[in-house]
């Protein structure tokens, strides 16, 4: 494969060739997801699981973070115009399989993080945002800045994690709190409450990935993949159910009264505006202190 054909990630190994590194390349846009995103992520996973030197995968952003969720410009904004997937024209009714087979597409290849064969570990600095946590969380370990966010605002309107990894990070209760709320929260909290591995001042993010990935790339590869087959086969079977139904119910989210409404107001008045009006009614600065919700 010609690496150098990637329009959306960057791909490259070590010097000694253990470790591979993804890089997720739309600085520009937050390293927001594009239509070859998905699919170029799926394909580099695969080079790394093919080639025999690599023992692990370390996954991260170009720019100013990590990923802030679907490209609105392309997903949203267009849709109204009836040239990309966003809310259907109802008028003819709904068809649930228009955006299950889209949706679908784009959680396997995320989850190809969570199948790889050799660990991967996502370093995640500024935010990983809605479609962006749905990515992170399917590595097996995730690093994060202190101050860096994760979370997945579209839950409150026009959205469901279709990776559906959260109540299998953080169990049922934890994970009801972030899907309720759609509240951001810090890496610093993400890593008290048990969603990603550790956080570290952002100063010291990439050598602390960079030790991690060090160890274990010092472990035989078959190691590696008996150590996680066994663990990943205690959720498997119920994650594909849960990816299943979420997949299915995100298409709904985009297109329940409440989600027309949702990019309705996207194209009267723009997105920051009803992103504004979706994300922020109640939540108070007092809320914000009691439960570290952050903007």
């Amino acid at each position: 494969m010609d690496t150098g054909s990637f329009k959306s990630i960057l791909y490259h190994k070590s010097s000694d060739g253990k470790i591979a590194y993804i890089t997720l390349n739309r600085p520009e846009r937050f390293n927001a997801i594009d239509g070859h995103l998905p699919r170029e992520l799926r394909e580099a996973v695969k080079l790394a699981n093919s080639d025999p030197t690599v023992h692990c995968i370390i996954l991260k952003g170009n720019g100013p973070g990590f990923c802030g969720g679907y490209d609105l410009d392309i997903y949203a904004q267009n849709a109204m115009r009836g040239e990309t997937h966003g809310s259907q024209d109802l008028s003819k009714g709904y068809d649930p399989l228009v955006d299950y087979a889209m949706m679908k597409e784009n959680t396997d290849c995320f989850s190809e993080l969570f199948r790889s064969h050799k660990p991967t570990i996502a370093q995640v600095h500024g935010a990983a945002v809605a479609g962006g946590s749905d990515i992170a969380l399917c590595c097996d370990l995730v690093i994060m800045a202190t101050d860096a966010r994760i979370g997945y605002p579209p839950s409150r309107v026009w959205g469901c994690p279709t990776t559906a990894m959260w109540a299998y990070r953080i169990g049922v209760e934890k994970a009801k709190r972030m899907l309720f709320t759609g509240d951001l929260i810090s890496g610093a909290e993400a890593a008290e409450m048990g969603l990603v591995l550790k956080a570290v001042p952002e100063g010291e993010l990439e050598e602390t990935v960079q030790l991690l990935a060090n160890r274990i790339a010092s472990v035989p590869q078959n190691q590696l993949w008996m150590q996680k087959q066994v663990i990943n086969g205690l959720i498997e079977g119920p994650m594909l159910q849960s990816q299943k139904l979420a997949t299915i119910f995100d298409g709904i989210t985009r297109n329940s009264p409440e989600g027309v409404t949702f990019q309705e107001l996207s194209k009267d008045k723009g997105f920051k505006a009803a992103i504004q009006q979706r994300d922020n009614p109640a939540r108070s600065d007092k809320y914000r202190k009691v439960w570290k919700s952050v903007l």
